[in-house]
């Protein structure tokens, strides 16, 4: 089979993509909202200076920073997000002085017209950009001097010891003193007001704030732009129109090539010959790991979710002391990548040596060596985030060995760096395994070749996530990390899963090497299509151009495409376990599989294209609408991704055996079930009420504690109880039979030949 046009395909949409995407980041960093050398009153007093802000954030990093509230929209989502919420208390601050001095009133007893009027005035001060460029200084009335002067004592306060915001800081799950340093204090101060200036100023010549209007604030008229709803409706129509042209594709191919499947299957299990060489059974110990780090992570999710109802204690146990929130959603974000991650990565240990059928020298060396060093980073990095949130390091520390702040590339940057040398020797092991295969298997050769293509960007594109410095302005770290959290682990790392399935399948002789093939460019093609640019659907509020709303807004619609084909990938999946008697020896890690296809439409699918359009993100960015799609698309998708690839590998380990499935069969249904329970019974409604009150009252009621309190809202947050216990339950019944393989309980008699 020719593959050409695939591969000219695959190379233009690289070479289109990453211009634009390159084209974009280099407008940013001309286009990002300044950091001025100082911000003065017209009275000319200081009020904060460059090295105040840039110090500032930090303070924010190292205290947790997007795993405690949100920043333009990005973080967690317990405490509120500091910009919507400075925003509107400066906003009232000033609204409030106004009023008692103009109508001797507080501003909410004025009538409309009143209110209207003041609101006016209030515009114009707040979105007028009063930066000069030449001497770096943004100046501020003398009412705004003193609004900022009082919600910075809030600040403050709130995270030192006021006793006056105990219940307050209880709602927010924020422990007492969280920042101990008056120093630092101010410091953080200064960020989040600069942060909030930014989303609250027009642009230069625009008529938009530099977040594009983020967050909505009605008392200044901060409201979705023209482009945003354009953009918008343009997405929907290229999803339809996507859809279309994808299925009358796959229709008219289909009926001109006929059955691409095999007709006659291997009479037994081609698995049973297969020699397992040393370095393959060395992986054998990434997978206890993987089960070990995915128990944990259930556990510190379950303590995070009580963290709202009961913000620093767990069931009147005082754990905030030693575990505050932000390190419990540190630790929990952050395994949640590495044990999926770890998961991948020994599968790809696994299979190359079976793929050429040779151990090179040193292999299992060269793998043993890896996992000790993977250990060392996951020690090592979440000691340092703890260290770092307690504020026992140095900002300095802080930054290389404790948390970095930034959701998802948390780690500090030494243990980054140190990741990223792992990932170049896991490379190195793979292809000095698999390299052999090119001479000796030549009808496998595309598929090889995608293989370590997918493979070398995995290290590649986890590059991205060392391009900013510790006092990088905030948009160019955002503009980095989504390379890392999209590209990286949404991108790549997909390719690379949807070629081992392949090349599993193929092992097995349950697909033809030129199917498999053909179908992985394809999808390749088509995923990397929309997927590449798509990452703009990340940044639209993040300090970018208003060209990031276009782009992003068409390329994530374009990402849905693909899945219309889910429902045929999980039939073809289905009909691989019944193809012949000795395939039900693999049926639950295909099953998996089938879990991951369902996910994929429904999670990443359903609930992705639900927020990601620029009009729903604007009122949807940082409520509990994407704790669903984050909860549906990264375990539903690539957890289930990874416990399917160990679980065939461990079959692959122990494939003389026969295994008892009892717990596995309950595991399967009963994390599934529970998945989507918790977001039906708790996440999905929650969410739905709060972008109900985004668009009624304002993104700083959606994440307030006045709202987030509210008896309604405890009961759905209770609820998830239910969901999550079912969850665990399976969890622990699936860590319970991968030890049984290592004890021998989950397996019984050998299976024949």
């Amino acid at each position: 089979m020719n593959y050409r046009r695939l591969w000219i395909s695959l190379a233009i949409v690289f070479i289109v993509s990453f211009s634009i995407l390159g084209y974009f980041g280099g407008r940013l960093y001309h286009t990002k909202p300044p950091i001025p050398a100082k911000v003065v009153a017209t009275d000319g007093t200081v009020l904060f200076t460059r090295h105040q802000i840039e110090t500032g954030q930090n303070v924010w990093q190292s205290m947790g920073g997007q795993e405690l509230g949100s920043i333009w929209g990005h973080g967690a989502y317990v405490a509120p997000d500091w910009n919507a919420d400075w925003l509107h208390r400066e906003s009232m601050w000033i609204l409030n002085a106004w009023a008692k001095s103009d109508y001797k009133k507080v501003y909410k007893a004025l009538d409309d017209e009143q209110k209207a009027a003041l609101q006016a005035r209030l515009k114009k001060e707040l979105r007028t950009n009063t930066y000069d460029k030449k001497t770096g200084t943004i100046t501020v009335s003398p009412i705004e001097a003193k609004a900022i002067s009082a919600t910075s004592k809030h600040y403050i306060g709130l995270f030192s010891d006021d006793p006056k915001l105990d219940q307050l800081r209880e709602d927010y799950a924020i422990p007492k003193n969280t920042i101990k340093d008056p120093e630092r204090l101010n410091a953080l101060v200064s960020f989040i007001w600069w942060s909030t200036w930014a989303a609250h100023t027009d642009r230069p010549g625009d008529i938009v704030t530099y977040t594009n209007n983020w967050p909505n604030e009605p008392l200044i008229d901060n409201k979705p732009s023209g482009e945003m709803l354009v953009w918008s409706v343009i997405s929907f129509v290229l999803l339809l129109a996507g859809i279309g042209a994808l299925a009358w594709y796959y229709a008219s191919t289909n009926s001109r090539e006929g059955h691409h499947g095999l007709e006659k299957f291997p009479k037994k299990d081609p698995l049973l010959g297969l020699a397992t060489t040393p370095s393959m059974k060395a992986t054998t110990k990434y997978f206890w790991v993987v089960a070990l780090l995915w128990i944990i992570q259930v556990g510190l999710g379950a303590i995070a979710g009580h963290y709202q109802v009961e913000g620093n204690g767990f069931y009147g146990f005082p754990l905030a002391k030693w575990l505050p929130y932000s390190v419990v959603r540190s630790w929990h974000t952050q395994l949640g990548i590495l044990w999926i991650a770890t998961a991948w990565l020994a599968t790809g240990l696994y299979i190359s040596p079976a793929i050429s059928g040779r151990e090179p020298k040193f292999q299992r060396f060269g793998v043993n060596f890896l996992f000790f060093c993977l250990l060392i980073i996951v020690v090592g990095a979440m000691a340092g985030e703890w260290f770092s949130i307690m504020q026992k390091q140095s900002l300095k520390t802080s930054f290389w060995f404790g948390h970095q702040g930034y959701e998802y590339t948390d780690i500090g940057r030494f243990w980054q760096i140190f990741l990223t040398i792992g990932l170049f020797l896991w490379l190195f092991l793979m292809i000095r395994a698999i390299w052999p295969a090119f001479k000796n298997i030549k009808e496998s050769r595309n598929l090889l070749a995608l293989f370590l293509l997918a493979s070398t960007a995995i290290p590649v594109f986890y590059i991205p996530g060392l391009m900013w410095g510790q006092h990088s302005n905030l948009a160019i770290a955002e503009y980095w990390r989504w390379w890392v959290v999209h590209l990286w682990v949404e991108g790549f790392f997909e390719v690379f899963s949807t070629v081992v399935i392949a090349f599993l399948f193929t092992r097995l002789g349950l697909l033809k090497v030129a199917t498999a093939t053909s179908s992985v460019l394809f999808s390749t093609v088509i995923f990397l299509f929309g997927g590449i640019i798509g990452t703009f659907h990340h940044l639209y509020f993040s300090g970018t151009p208003v060209g990031v709303i276009a782009f992003g807004a068409t390329f994530s619609a374009l990402e849905c495409v693909p899945l219309v084909l889910i429902g045929f990938e999980a039939y073809e999946n289905i009909t691989k376990k019944h193809a012949t008697p000795w395939a039900s020896a693999y049926q639950w890690p295909i099953n998996f599989f089938i879990a991951v296809a369902f996910w994929n439409l429904v999670g990443a699918g359903l609930f992705g294209f639900f927020i990601n359009p620029p009009i729903a993100l604007y009122y949807m960015q940082g409520l509990n609408t994407t704790a669903v799609h984050a909860h549906t698309a990264l375990f539903g998708v690539y957890g289930m991704l990874g416990i399917g690839l160990m679980l065939f590998c461990l079959r692959g380990l122990t494939v003389q055996r026969e295994w008892k499935t009892g717990a596995l069969k309950f595991s399967f249904w009963a994390i599934n079930i529970g998945l989507a329970l918790m977001v039906l019974l708790s996440l999905l409604p929650i969410g739905l009420m709060q972008t109900w009150a985004s668009v009624q009252h304002g993104m700083w009621y959606a994440r307030s504690a006045e709202f987030l309190s509210r008896g309604i809202v405890h009961r759905f947050v209770w609820l998830r109880i239910i969901g999550d216990s079912i969850f665990a339950i399976g969890a622990i019944a699936l860590v319970w039979f991968i030890a049984g393989l290592k004890t021998g309980w989950s397996l019984s008699k050998k299976r024949s030949l």
